[in-house]
Formats: structure tokens, C-alpha cells, sequence
């Protein structure tokens, strides 16, 4: 018998004749937030995230602007004339996402038309993200349900940062190393 086997067979042996206990499941799906935009904003800075909440109609040339003379990736699907260079020569990549957490400052890709590859957005240093304040969301339950479990997802929540055992912070680590947002009203 293996070790898991001998384990299980023992909380089997120790549950034995236990009262069957429901569990009740009313969690919380939904809450209220007055200002979705204001919120997420407010917690996409707490992680150190650069934040700009600006009209739809000045999105494109902010993202010429915060671009700026980097080599940037823009994806397939991004509302936007062509990419601008290939992932092995990036400074950066700009993307959309699929829904933003106002409650955790967190923005989820699917991947899908304008968001990229996991690649393309994961390994230049830099990740310029639009997010439309129709897909602000207030929590997390909301935005799992608007999200399709089969699609790859990344949720970013501020820029890629470890600590060590120290607790010194560093950036750029498992991602870009800073991330800039755009909140198009």
C-alpha cells in the first residue's frame, strides 16, 4: 500500500459513521461598487501599476504616445492598424484584456482577439493593457463568469514581482516589469 493509499484509508477509517453535514453554499456573487473605474483604478496603482483614466476617443494617441519609441507588439484583433514588431525584438506589447476586478486591481487576459499570446505578454519588459470601463467588474465571482474556463487565462494583478526570503523586492521576474493602463471612460 502506498503512502497516499494508507492515508486516505485511514481518514475513510476516521469518518466512518460520521452525520452527513450539508454545507450551506450561498456565497456571494455579486456586489455593489459606486465607482468601478474609480476603484479598480485606486488598486491597479496600490501594485505599483502606472494608471491613466482618460476618454475612449484619446486612447489611440495616448498608446502612441506611451509607446513612445519602443518596438511594440500589437496583437492580432488589437483596434489598431498592424503590429509594429515581432516578439524577439519587443520592448513591449500593448493588449486589451477580457474583464478587470475593481475589488483586486486585476486584469484578465483570455488570449483571445487583441490580448495576445501568454508569450507576447509575458516576456517583453514592458505591457501596455486597455481596459474598456464595460469590463470592469466588482469582484472576482463576476468575473469568473464572464470568463470561458476552456480559454487560457492570465491574471495580472501590477507588474511581475517576487520577494525573496529577505523580503526584497524584485521586478520583472516572471513578466514585464512594468505595466501601464489605460482606462478608457
Amino acid at each position: 500500500m502506498s503512502a497516499r493509499d494508507e492515508i486516505l484509508a485511514r481518514i475513510g477509517r476516521a469518518v466512518a459513521g460520521a452525520e452527513d453535514v450539508q454545507i450551506p453554499r450561498g456565497y456571494r456573487t455579486t456586489q455593489r461598487v459606486d465607482d468601478l473605474v474609480g476603484l479598480f483604478a485606486e488598486r491597479v496603482d496600490d501594485y505599483r501599476a502606472i494608471v491613466h483614466v482618460i476618454p475612449e476617443g484619446d486612447v489611440p494617441g495616448r498608446i502612441d504616445e506611451l509607446a513612445g519609441d519602443r518596438r511594440m507588439i500589437v496583437p492580432d484583433g488589437f483596434d489598431r492598424a498592424g503590429g509594429w514588431t515581432d516578439l524577439g525584438t519587443a520592448d513591449g506589447v500593448v493588449t486589451g484584456c477580457a474583464v478587470a476586478i475593481a475589488e483586486t486591481g486585476t486584469i484578465v487576459l483570455d488570449h483571445g482577439p487583441g490580448q495576445g499570446t501568454r508569450a507576447q505578454t509575458l516576456i517583453p519588459d514592458y505591457h501596455l493593457c486597455v481596459v474598456r470601463a464595460g469590463q470592469i467588474v466588482a469582484g472576482v465571482p463576476e468575473a469568473v463568469a464572464r470568463l470561458d474556463p476552456s480559454r487560457p487565462l492570465t491574471w495580472i494583478s501590477g507588474p511581475s514581482a517576487t520577494s525573496d526570503i529577505e523580503l526584497n523586492r524584485v521586478e520583472g521576474v516572471h513578466g514585464p516589469r512594468t505595466l501601464e493602463v489605460i482606462i478608457s471612460t
